[in-house]
């Protein structure tokens, strides 16, 4: 769900223990064991709290078929493989794909609390939500954290006409002494796809050079919309399908993984319950072994004080990544999280 339908649904609002305990109970009831329930129903709650809902709890309902039809294994067991002093492999066992992220961002915490530096590459994987949720876990335990996964084709090249590259998203996260971490979590597609199926929906048109049809021409019509574009749009999507093709190698190439075109889609048509085979890349770095936990913490701060305050346009704040998401939590803890209708009914609520 995207912040416009969250904003649709502002009577549709509950509390996130709510919200999590139905979660949990959906995934439980599909067959998944408690580790991955565990898992899935934190890193959705994760995007809920902080309004990234088009990876929240609506999408339980889709975790919940996957599992039912076994295209997600839901009693995965997991195999790490050390292979170097700073790497390690994981193998998923085509486990939902929160389990096996936060798998292997913990074990790169592991390596890098040894290392200085520790890297994990995940394969036999599937969808892991917002990317945001793994970097976030590696900086609350101390580490500059970043993760990345590919997904099945549904993004143009630049100037391309079908579809190659996933929306391939891109996260990391630092820890700020004292207060929430620095948090950057951004898709290499100018927008989900999510939006342009709600934009269908509302019956408006999208905004300029964020889809396109079938021919590769940018549309602003949805109900054209075949395909995304690069982050930068027409004329500079070179840029985001740049981004989206490091995102590919880190997270397919380099784990054994099944690169964007050659993983089969989310939806498909027929009901296939082919695996998906998608790969994350983990990564945490461990200031200490660098300049110092002092010294890091003190030019965080002064780093993050310097930009916050830098003039804006109209006297408008200038925010670091992540000051957006936490002020929604702060709101959201006090007035609940909008979810919208279909979502409700699953849950029963409404």
């Amino acid at each position: 769900m995207s912040e416009t339908m969250a904003r649709l649904s502002e009577d549709l609002r509950f509390p996130a223990g709510i919200l999590e305990e139905r979660a949990l109970a959906a995934l439980r009831d599909a067959g998944a064991d408690e580790s991955s329930a565990a898992a899935a129903t934190r890193a959705m709650m994760h995007a809920s709290r902080l309004g990234v809902d088009s990876h929240g709890v609506r999408l339980t309902p889709f975790y919940a078929e996957e599992l039912r039809t076994g295209r997600v294994n839901s009693r995965p067991a997991l195999k790490v493989r050390r292979t170097a002093a700073a790497t390690a492999t994981l193998d998923a066992d085509h486990a939902l794909g929160h389990v096996a992220a936060y798998a292997g961002i913990e074990e790169a915490c592991r390596i890098a609390a040894e290392s200085g530096i520790g890297a994990v590459g995940v394969a036999r994987s599937t969808h892991y939500g917002a990317a945001g949720a793994y970097a976030l876990a590696g900086a609350e335990r101390g580490f500059i954290a970043i993760s990345t996964t590919n997904a099945d084709s549904i993004v143009s090249l630049y100037s391309g006409t079908t579809p190659f590259h996933g929306t391939n998203p891109i996260a990391a996260a630092a820890p700020v002494a004292g207060a929430k971490p620095w948090l950057l979590d951004m898709a290499t597609s100018s927008v989900p796809f999510n939006r342009v199926l709600l934009f269908r929906s509302l019956q408006r048109e999208l905004p300029a050079d964020v889809a396109a049809g079938l021919d590769g021409e940018p549309t602003r019509n949805p109900h054209l919309a075949q395909m995304l574009m690069p982050l930068g749009g027409e004329n500079f999507g070179f840029k985001g399908a740049g981004l989206a093709g490091l995102v590919t190698i880190l997270s397919a190439i380099l784990t054994g993984a099944s690169p964007d075109p050659f993983v089969p889609p989310m939806n498909p048509d027929g009901g296939s319950v082919q695996p998906y085979d998608i790969g994350h890349f983990c990564l945490a770095i461990d200031p200490e072994r660098f300049v110092g936990r002092q010294a890091y913490d003190g030019l965080m701060a002064r780093y993050l004080a310097g930009l916050r305050t830098t003039p804006g346009k109209n006297a408008a704040p200038a925010l670091a990544p992540g000051d957006r998401e936490w002020r929604v939590m702060e709101e959201r803890e006090r007035t609940g999280i909008p979810i919208d209708p279909d979502t409700a009914r699953f849950f029963a609520l409404a």
